[in-house]
């Protein structure tokens, strides 16, 4: 009988050492993967999977924002984990983040984590189901189960790594960002691997791009003589790479916060719906329509917040209305209305001055964007 599943032998594995220039200029000063989604960084929801999940060391893919990633992260001890930061100089792809991260991984399963990736789906059952049916030895056909991935159809295959399945139902092919996609099958960002894909991960090439796919890796496997097992994604997945994208997974997240106030509410303001208000934040003379969240020590006075919208610790928003936006930390807004579908970057000043003749004056850095309706 194959010996039973020790979840504190899995190791986990989190991506964050990407440049993030689909968010700039929010990026430029910022790490991706710390931009908050309902003022909790993104990253840290996959730390928090994969603590639920029983995983004990957890290692970190770090670039150039590594000292960022590091001070917001430290030692992991916050969750009751060890965390090891291991640094890509350059980005090679994901098959070069496991490349060098042997040494991290020894000879344990692991699982893969894209840090800017945010699912809805339990962590936790992706790994018990992987390691349960590992538990029980090689199938009918002797393959070892060696890797298992998470599959969700997608609009445009184009933009991702594809998945073809066999009669059988099970993965056969696997192909990088192809121009005529043979199926809609999308590669979500979660994957699960087995000592096995370290030999696989040595011996494929880069691709044309430049980089050692991951994809590439598990065709390896498949042509090899392992199973790579998969899942279609239950729930939503994002890739909060993009605005956009972003303000739809703080949307989904708000959606599950339940109504809290630690702050101060005044009896001239009103709260609607799931509103958490953090400590030290003061809502004066002003209506906030959830779900939103007020972060810790921001203050909101004869304004309006509306849905959908996260506002960080230690901002000041007078004057104003706000819907369906996130603001990071230390902004203040001042006498705009109307704002909405917005990302409002760390230490921001919006305001409207009053001087004549009326204009709009702004200064804005590279890669920023302005849409004036």
């Amino acid at each position: 009988m194959a010996p039973a599943y020790d979840a504190a032998s899995m190791k986990g594995l989190i991506l964050s050492g990407g440049a993030g220039t689909r968010l700039r200029p929010i990026t430029h000063t910022s790490a991706k993967q710390l931009v908050p989604v309902a003022n909790k960084p993104i990253l840290f929801y996959g730390i928090e999977d994969m603590v639920e999940a029983g995983i004990k060391e957890i290692g970190i893919i770090v670039g150039d924002t590594a000292n960022e990633i590091m001070a917001a992260v430290e030692d992991g001890a916050r969750w009751g984990v060890d965390i090891t930061y291991i640094r890509q100089d350059v980005p090679l792809g994901l098959a070069h983040c496991v490349l060098i991260a042997r040494d991290f991984l020894g000879d344990d399963d692991f699982v893969m984590y894209l840090g800017d990736n945010m699912l809805q789906q339990s962590l936790k059952e992706f790994v018990d189901a992987f390691e349960g049916e590992r538990a029980l030895g090689p199938g009918l056909e002797g393959r070892t189960l060696s890797s298992q991935i998470l599959l969700a159809p997608v609009d445009d295959p184009r933009q991702s790594g594809v998945a073809v399945l066999g009669a059988d139902g099970e993965v056969v092919q696997l192909i990088e960002k192809p121009p005529d996609p043979p199926s809609d099958l999308a590669v979500v960002g979660v994957y699960l691997f087995d000592p096995n894909i370290h030999t696989a991960v040595r011996a494929i090439e880069p691709s044309a791009r430049g980089e050692l796919e991951i994809t590439d890796a598990l065709q390896w496997l498949i042509d090899h003589g392992h199973r790579v097992r998969h899942e279609i994604l239950r729930g939503w997945w994002i890739d909060t790479g993009k605005k956009d994208p972003l303000l739809e997974s703080n949307r989904l997240v708000l959606e599950t916060l339940d109504a809290r106030i630690d702050g101060v509410v005044d009896d001239a303001s009103q709260i609607d719906g799931r509103v958490v208000v953090e400590a030290g934040a003061e809502i004066v003379n002003s209506k906030v329509r959830g779900p939103a969240i007020i972060g810790e020590r921001t203050r909101v006075v004869n304004s309006y917040v509306g849905p959908f919208t996260s506002i960080a610790a230690d901002c000041t928003v007078v004057d104003s209305g706000i819907e369906h936006s996130v603001v990071l930390g230390e902004s203040r807004i001042s006498g705009i209305t109307g704002i909405v579908d917005s990302l409002i970057g760390r230490h921001v000043e919006i305001e409207r001055s009053g001087e004549l003749p009326p204009a709009t004056r702004m200064m804005l850095g590279d890669h920023s964007r302005v849409d004036l309706a």
